[in-house]
């Protein structure tokens, strides 16, 4: 049965990284694999060319497309722009229409790239982690919000946040089913200690994991969560999180294992639709260079065939490829300072995808 996938390469760096992709993409149909792919526009570059950063006509494209994979939106020609009509709604809006609940983000290190690392490789070790952070609820999303003026003539801010039992349930149901493959822990993580909300989520996640008695369960305050990353990272296997929690610790794993260009993501709606990118911006200081970093999208790549193609073979020959290319240390200039050969001349964009693809050919060889 043929897939489809929706390219949206969106701005600045993005759409060189979704190009490595696509060749990605190509070569696998090289080999018959069935997959079919439309490109469309979101972002900086929707604004330039129809006026709104999410067209209808690309909505309607993802509605009917197996997954999405993004490049990345903005740029400094669009800052000006009032928040509302600027590239990041692109992104937020499309979250929104395609309920995508659950964000899934991989923060692995790798032995060769442990000095990109601030902390102690002895520490570091194995690290392998999976945040799965709540996406479309809490803080980021409860009414009311506003700005305002009180009685006493004194300007205040107001936000809210609330989690109903469905929206808890599905996201942590998404974490113990992704901790049974892999070493079959959660922790998640709230502030049950001060917040009404936080003890609900406790209650509901606790509630859970009784239809996985073979998962652990720990509970841990966000705080003391993000202290426990940087003294022990390997502790950790999947983490869930509450929206804005699950932001903060996953820029936090993403330091940690030290390089923001090898880390993908993953946002799944209910019916595993899910839209993919990496989670880097659009780094339009390098954009049109051919220095960025492939690898977070190639990996994002990896992750759309696990999860909403249901093709983990692919899957996994993809990540290991990227594997082997990093061992190999054919890396991007932002890697390749921190590799054991730092006097080599680093790689362009284009030949790290071709590197990959070598690989995943070996893959097949063998």
């Amino acid at each position: 049965m043929t897939k489809k996938i929706l390219l949206l390469p969106g701005d600045g760096i993005g759409v060189e990284v979704v190009e490595q992709a696509r060749k990605i993409i190509d070569f696998l149909r090289s080999e018959g694999t069935g997959i079919e792919y439309e490109m469309a526009l979101i972002g900086g570059s929707a604004i330039s060319q129809v006026g709104e950063a999410l067209p209808q006509s690309t909505l309607q494209l993802a509605k009917v497309s197996d997954a999405v994979l993004l490049g990345a939106v903005g740029g400094p020609q669009w800052d000006s722009l009032p928040h509302e009509q600027r590239p990041e709604r692109g992104l937020m809006n499309i979250r929104k229409e395609l309920r995508l609940f659950a964000n899934l983000r991989p923060a692995k290190s790798y032995p060769s790239l442990q000095a990109a690392s601030s902390i102690k490789a002895e520490i570091l070790g194995g690290t392998d982690m999976l945040i799965v952070r709540e996406l479309t609820g809490g803080l980021y999303y409860g009414e009311p919000r506003t700005i305002g003026v009180n009685q006493q003539g004194i300007r205040y801010g107001l936000n809210t946040t609330s989690y109903t039992e469905v929206e808890i349930r599905r996201v942590a149901q998404v974490a113990f089913e992704s901790a049974r493959n892999r070493k079959k822990k959660v922790v998640s993580t709230d502030k049950a200690n001060v917040l009404e909300v936080s003890r609900f989520w406790r209650e509901i996640v606790t509630d859970l994991a009784k239809q996985y008695p073979d998962v652990s369960l720990e509970h841990m305050y966000a705080d003391n969560a993000a202290m426990q990353m940087v003294r022990q990272p390997q502790y950790f296997d999947v983490v869930l999180a509450p929206n804005v929690f699950g932001d903060l610790l996953s820029d936090l794993a993403a330091a940690i294992v030290g390089s923001i260009g090898l880390l993908p993501s993953a946002s799944l709606n209910e019916k595993s639709l899910g839209l993919y990118e990496p989670v880097h911006g659009s780094a339009p200081d390098i954009a049109g260079k051919g220095i960025a970093n492939p690898l977070a999208t190639i990996l994002s790549l990896a992750m759309l065939f696990r999860h909403s193609l249901s093709l983990d073979a692919i899957a996994d020959r993809i990540e290991q490829a990227v594997e082997r290319t990093i061992a190999q240390e054919i890396l991007t200039a932002d890697l390749m300072m921190y590799s054991q050969h730092k006097s080599r001349r680093p790689f362009t964009t284009e030949a790290v995808t071709y590197a990959v693809i070598e690989n995943m050919k070996d893959s097949k060889r063998t």
